[in-house]
């Protein structure tokens, strides 16, 4: 076996050494901005998904470089949040300890891989250095009226004991711990992210995504035309609003259905003559997320609001007012006119009570919104995005609540707002953040009055880091602003991002809102920030999607230190196609090791032709194979072909230098440490992986093999792979020795042979 580790270790600190993956950020003449989605450092490392991910990104960040690009490739750490906080309590270490050791060896792995990391620019979310400017960003979006805080019914997981964003909610389960999702009441920071939906949704037009990715988007946005009708509330001058897409249907509307949260339910408590029943009604809707109300089906609950009734604004009626969790607060106004008749929920829930179901006339919908005052609206399935944290582990939000001023942002001055060391740094059950049990943090002046007042104990999400750390990257030690504008006028928007379709309504959507916030603010001067997204697939290991929760996750320091990085990287990328993912065995590395011994042992003994200076003729079309695959991310077919283009090798007595040489610089994304060692020893300069890509000529792109067809009476019987201008009686030679064509002759004569080169043989009998 060739010496990897050896290889490995002095081409890593030669790299380091020469930055040689560091560009000039100021200076660069052609930029390439390639990202990846960085890790949560929340276990005992890396695993093999998050090497499947980086190793793709590297390799086309590497065919980049070769292309002449200046390739900026960063890594950091997004260790703030639920992830890396639920790891420190179970290891039971405080999470700052704990950061500071997944930290050193999440950052040993990653060297060990053989990505062409820009090391200068790492960064980790956790930094002061870093939160101090996403709190700017929040102070920003405050003054902006992006920001602001409201009592609502939201998410709250009782394991994690803090509340989810609507997308951190999936089939009714925490998306990170799994467990059953309730609603509380709480007072929460939202940002304003609704004002962008429309922006959002017509943007997804001009970019580069896969479809699917644009789909979930589309249909988390959930746009939707109608009118905003209103419906008197009788013997009272209040009205209540109702969305519809169905106005044309109004005169069938026989009674009004609210959504448990909807606020006039408790406003009109002392009306409401069955209070008691209607609130235990509230409490068990409450344990209920939109999703599981949706998938409940026909079994529709309700219970109505007796003691007050709405007005039909078009027949003038009195009709009953219920509540039940088939109405959704998420859409519309959180209020529904039933109409039984034309709409099948409306008439299953009037047949579950007995309620009416008339059949009434429809009407044209834009005369009857004139007399009856409505007006058009356009409604969205989109909420704002919820910011705050019941927990520890994460950036303090930046405010000060003061009884005579009201909220106040904390001077940009003040900034960072330090996350004080805490002993108890557990959640706790009562909705509250650990920071609430420490005076010395929430006990302050108010910036605006200097009386006293008390600062914000949640810390805000997660996702609000990893919604802006790219353009950190550029800059990671300007203390004077968040984001270098110059710089990221030179590199943004990011070229090629490359990360996980799970996050398609998470970080995806939340990036491209702040990108649009960040625009207004003059920091940037794009919308979208992310020119082309890809998604990698995923790995199966034992019939599974890997994952910690499965137990079927791999770690990956044990095949890199037996086998060496070239051969994990090149196995991973083999598995199937990069955007598909594959099926993990780890018997199948042992393909990949025989190849790059043979091709260490083929460099040690070849024997080079005179002519060296031009590739071969039927070098031209592997080079476009190889070079069309890593440009579409179809990495496993370009091993496939280098595959071929080594067999051939072997096969031959000698080799064109030039022809080796093109074979290593191709290979040399998917094994830099191998080719790198195998170039210099060729005696070539420093580095094969700023060498320039290997050019086709498109005249050239002819195969030195065909595929020969063989019938029999005309009849296809099989086709074989033969070298180009073979001679017709070798093709006879080879046609007939084929099992199927002795069967089809069996005892006839063969009366002629029709011979057509390079295309075909048919045997004709009598």
């Amino acid at each position: 076996m060739y010496p990897f580790s050896k290889i490995e270790q002095k081409w890593t600190k030669k790299w380091r050494d020469t930055g040689i993956y560091e560009p000039d950020l100021d200076k660069a003449a052609s930029p390439f901005y390639n990202l990846m989605m960085f890790p949560y450092p929340s276990a005992e490392g890396l695993h093999v998904g998050n090497i499947y991910a980086f190793t793709g990104s590297d390799i086309y960040g590497r065919f980049q470089r070769m292309h002449g690009k200046d390739v900026f490739e960063p890594i950091g750490l997004d260790g703030f949040g639920i992830h890396s906080e639920n790891y420190a309590l179970r290891q039971k270490t405080h999470p700052a300890k704990q950061s500071k050791i997944s930290e050193e060896r999440f950052y040993k792995q990653l060297e060990k891989i053989g990505n062409g990391f820009a090391w200068n620019a790492r960064l980790e979310t956790y930094d002061p250095d870093y939160y101090k400017w996403t709190q700017w960003i929040f102070v920003q979006m405050w003054k902006r009226g992006l920001a602001y805080k409201k009592k609502s019914s939201v998410n709250w997981c009782p394991s994690c004991k803090t509340v989810l964003a609507d997308e951190q909610v999936e089939g009714g389960e925490c998306e990170r711990c799994k467990a059953r999702v309730t609603k509380k009441e709480l007072e929460q920071w939202f940002f304003r992210i609704t004002k962008y939906a429309e922006r959002l949704l017509k943007n997804l037009d001009k970019i580069e995504w896969p479809n699917h990715i644009k789909t979930a988007q589309r249909n988390w946005i959930g746009r939707s035309e109608g009118y905003l009708l209103f419906f008197p509330i009788a013997d009272s001058k209040e009205k209540m609003k109702i969305f519809t897409t169905r106005p044309d249907t109004i005169f069938g509307a026989t009674y009004v259905v609210l959504a448990p949260e909807h606020e006039f339910i408790r406003q009109a408590k002392d009306q409401i003559t069955n209070w008691k029943l209607v609130e235990n009604y509230l409490r068990k809707s409450q344990s209920k997320t939109e999703n599981e109300r949706i998938a409940e089906g026909k079994a529709k609950t309700g219970v109505e609001l007796r003691g007050i009734k709405a007005v039909n604004p078009a027949t003038h009626e009195k009709i009953p007012i219920w509540v039940s969790d088939y109405v959704l607060a998420s859409y519309g106004t959180g209020a529904i006119m039933a109409v039984p008749a034309y709409d099948e929920r409306d008439e299953e829930f009037a047949r579950n009570f007995s309620l009416p179901r008339p059949k009434a006339k429809l009407v044209n919908g834009d005369t009857i919104i004139k007399r009856i005052g409505g007006k058009k609206q356009i409604n969205y399935h989109l909420r704002d995005w919820l910011i705050s944290r019941q927990r520890y582990w994460g950036p303090p939000i930046p405010m000060v609540n003061c009884q005579r001023c009201g909220w106040q942002p904390v001077p940009e001055k003040d900034l960072p707002v330090l996350l004080p060391q805490l002993k108890e740094f557990r959640p706790r059950k009562t909705g509250q953040a650990p920071l609430a049990s420490s005076p010395s943090f929430y006990r302050v002046k108010c910036p605006r009055c200097r009386g006293s007042a008390v600062r914000e104990t949640d810390v805000s999400d997660t996702f609000l880091d990893s919604a802006w750390y790219f353009y950190r990257y550029l800059d990671v030690t300007n203390q004077k602003s968040a984001i270098n504008k110059q710089r990221a006028k030179r590199w943004l928007p990011v070229n090629i991002y490359i990360g996980g379709a799970e996050h398609a309504v998470l970080h995806l959507l939340y990036s491209r809102f702040l990108a649009m916030a960040l625009r207004e603010i003059g920091l940037i001067s794009f919308s979208e920030p992310f020119a082309v997204f890809k998604n990698h697939g995923l790995l199966i290991k034992d019939g599974a999607k890997m994952s910690k929760s499965k137990g079927n996750i791999v770690v990956p320091d044990e095949y890199i230190n037996v086998l060496g990085a070239d051969t994990f990287r090149m196995y991973l990328m083999f598995l199937g196609p990069f955007q598909d993912g594959g099926d993990w065995r780890d018997s199948g590395m042992t393909g990949i090791t025989r190849f790059l011994n043979r091709v260490w042992d083929l460099c040690a003994e070849i024997k080079f032709d005179q002519d060296e200076d031009v590739v071969s003729d039927w070098m031209h079309l592997p080079i476009k194979k190889v070079t069309d695959d890593i440009a579409e991310l179809k990495y496993n077919t370009a091993i496939s072909e280098l595959m071929v283009i080594l067999r051939r090798f072997e096969g031959e007595s000698s080799v064109r230098r030039k022809d080796l040489e093109t074979f290593l610089l191709m290979l040399a994304p998917f094994a830099p440490f191998i080719t790198e060692e195998l170039w210099e020893k060729l005696g070539n300069k420093y580095s094969i992986h700023q060498t320039t890509w290997p050019r086709y000529d498109a005249n050239s792109l002819v195969g030195d093999e065909v595929s020969l067809i063989i019938q029999v009476n005309g009849k296809l019987r099989g086709s074989l792979k033969v070298k180009k201008d073979l001679k017709q009686e070798n093709a006879e030679k080879l046609g007939l020795g084929m099992e199927r064509v002795k069967s089809a002759l069996g005892n006839k004569k063969i009366k002629k042979i029709i011979f057509v080169p390079d295309k075909l043989v048919n045997f004709v009998t009598d």
